[in-house]
């Protein structure tokens, strides 16, 4: 009788995992669904092709669109961070001194 529940166990849980699997294989062939690239946090991943911006203070690259900006007229800097904002603002005098 053991035997016979360990192995419905077994066999269920075999089951969703081959279902969802067929599911997201299923999910990531449908190019022309809308929500295919949602995560399930609800932000969307960033389609192919998109520039991306390098942050001049650590080197990341983010998304213009979700960058932090500054800007002097003609040239526009973009920072991953506040803090990486905020060291690059910093004069040089002040970089190596502690408070």
């Amino acid at each position: 009788m053991l035997r016979f529940i360990l192995l419905s166990i077994l066999l269920t849980i075999l089951f969703r995992a081959v279902s969802r699997l067929w599911a997201g294989v299923v999910r990531g062939m449908q190019s022309g669904n809308p929500s295919a690239g949602r995560r399930s946090d609800g932000s969307s991943v960033p389609q192919r092709g998109v520039q991306m911006v390098r942050d001049p203070v650590c080197g990341t690259f983010v998304l213009p669109d979700r960058a932090l900006m500054i800007g002097d007229g003609r040239d526009r800097v973009y920072f991953c961070s506040d803090a990486c904002r905020d060291k690059f603002r910093r004069p040089a005098s002040t970089e190596g001194r502690t408070a």
